[in-house]
């Protein structure tokens, strides 16, 4: 019997059937009602069970900072300088003293975060880690739990599966989120439990409708630079503490393992595009009344849509598509919730990550004559919508 997102367990480990990683991450966009704040992690080959257990808890610590102050909402708007570290360590011990947090974590995690850090060496023991980053990551979206999509790679050797699967039990049990396999199966092991997502309608029916992709190249090692092939030289690290969408990276550089939905209100953490594109928007007058990542149901029992930036009271839609929109079933997607909002009476503009890395005033100059011509006393804005 198939089940939701809100029914599948988070304290152990299993494997989901009945539609692809694809589909699956398109039915989580965005997050369901409650369901848990669901990740999703790209595994790869490790040595050991406590290896790969150290690469997920550093992804999801970079996640964390990431995403703050998210988790720590009373912290919004505190500037690292002067006695905003002192301040946010007060903040998170508050919040631990009321909750499950615990405060000596939270309150190192939330220094980092303010001071933008990239997550380095800690204190704590990977136990208290992985509880941690589990309950931070879930208050970042407003869930009581976490769970972690994990996308096992073609080619993995039966050591490899054992050690992911060893991996991925540790973390559902101390980490307490969870661990739901998709992508290949996993030949050489008989423990594990099934279960069949219930896709939304409209997901179910690009599914049926978009054949299925390419099996996916064989898995790479992960090296502290990040994803190599035998025979080839490490890409160079990227120098700043969050990395940029692979739309904007240079070649070479390493997508992060981890991903992670967006906040409502604000550019995706992990978007460069996104980021760069409400700073050119902040300096401009006429963008006022635009919000970042917002949902829109056509009616109450319609599937709801994430937009990235939207103007509501114009009913204006603005897209930033990275590489992944050229996969079949999102842009399948795209198109399908494209004339969707179009019936809605909604205007849709879309972007690349490419677009706005090379070109930004051009497409803020787009985007004003865009907007303002569907604002009242504007030609275009006179009329109905």
């Amino acid at each position: 019997m198939a089940r939701s997102w809100t029914e599948l367990p988070t304290n152990r480990v299993i494997r989901l059937t009945g539609a692809s990683r694809e589909a699956l991450a398109l039915s989580l966009e965005p997050l369901p009602d409650g369901a848990p704040a669901v990740l999703t992690y790209a595994a790869t080959v490790a040595p050991t069970a406590s290896a790969m257990v150290e690469s997920v808890l550093s992804e999801l610590e970079t996640a964390a900072v990431a995403l703050y102050p998210a988790w720590l909402p009373d912290a919004e708007g505190i500037a690292p300088g002067g006695a905003g570290v002192g301040a946010v360590r007060v903040l998170a011990l508050e919040m631990a003293s009321g909750t499950h947090h615990f405060g000596p974590f939270v309150a190192d995690l939330a220094q980092t975060s303010l001071r933008g850090e990239a997550p380095g060496p800690t204190r704590f023991p990977p136990e208290v880690r992985a509880a941690g980053l589990a309950r931070v990551l879930a208050a970042a979206f407003g869930r009581p739990r976490a769970a972690l999509l994990i996308d096992v790679p073609e080619g993995l050797s039966a050591r490899d599966e054992d050690v992911l699967l060893a991996g991925c039990e540790w973390l559902a049990h101390r980490a307490g989120m969870g661990m739901w396999l998709t992508g290949a199966r996993l030949a050489s092991v008989d423990r594990l439990e099934t279960a069949m997502v219930r896709l939304p309608p409209e997901v179910a029916a690009i599914a049926r409708d978009v054949p299925d992709a390419p099996v996916r190249p064989a898995v790479t090692a992960h090296t502290s630079e990040g994803p190599v092939r035998a025979g080839s030289a490490p890409a160079p690290a990227y120098r700043g503490a969050f990395l940029p969408p692979s739309g904007m990276r240079e070649p070479g550089l390493r997508e992060p393992a981890v991903r992670y939905p967006a906040v409502a209100g604000r550019p995706h953490p992990a978007s460069a595009a996104e980021h760069a594109l409400e700073r050119a928007l902040a300096a401009c007058d006429w963008a006022a009344g635009r919000a970042w990542n917002q949902t829109h149901q056509s009616h109450p029992l319609a599937l709801s849509i994430r937009l990235d930036l939207l103007w509501r009271q114009e009913r204006c839609v603005v897209e930033i598509d990275g590489p992944e929109h050229r996969e079949a079933v999102r842009f399948e997607a795209d198109r399908r919730r494209d004339v969707q909002l179009q019936l809605d009476g909604y205007a849709v503009l879309r972007f690349t990550n490419a677009q706005i890395a090379s070109d930004l005033e051009t497409v803020v100059r787009q985007l004003e004559r865009f907007v303002v011509s569907r604002r009242p006393g504007t030609f275009e804005g006179s009329r109905d919508v």
